[in-house]
């Protein structure tokens, strides 16, 4: 399993409120939070891309008629796994909460 998935398992993949005093704890500013957040979520979202891209070339045909397509149990497997693991968001949301995201500020040095 990659590490996304081993993260995703227990997340509950919908949507829920949060208190925003727990997203303002870490940083002091929401803004700041809101921008961390959204910046791992687009690395996961591109992690879980080339993911599932590279899991679905193995079952690609190329064939150059549109008569000769077949639907790939495997591949509807593949897909609908990811579609059910939750969004990006969620799991950076949560990896924020529990303090397992590092950031710096821009000029800051290196410590």
């Amino acid at each position: 399993m990659t590490e996304i998935k081993v993260k995703a398992q227990g997340l509950d993949p919908n949507v829920q409120p949060r208190d925003v005093s727990e997203l303002v704890t870490p940083t002091g500013n929401i803004y700041k939070s809101i921008a961390i957040i959204s910046k791992r979520a687009a690395q996961l979202n591109n992690e879980l891309k080339w993911e599932i891209q590279r899991k679905l070339e193995e079952f690609a045909v190329h064939t150059d008629t549109i008569e000769e397509v077949q639907e790939n149990k495997e591949q509807i497997e593949i897909s609908r796994f990811y579609e059910r693991l939750p969004n990006p968001a969620i799991i950076a949301t949560s990896e924020f909460l529990r303090g397992e995201l590092q950031w710096r500020e821009p000029g800051q040095a290196d410590e």
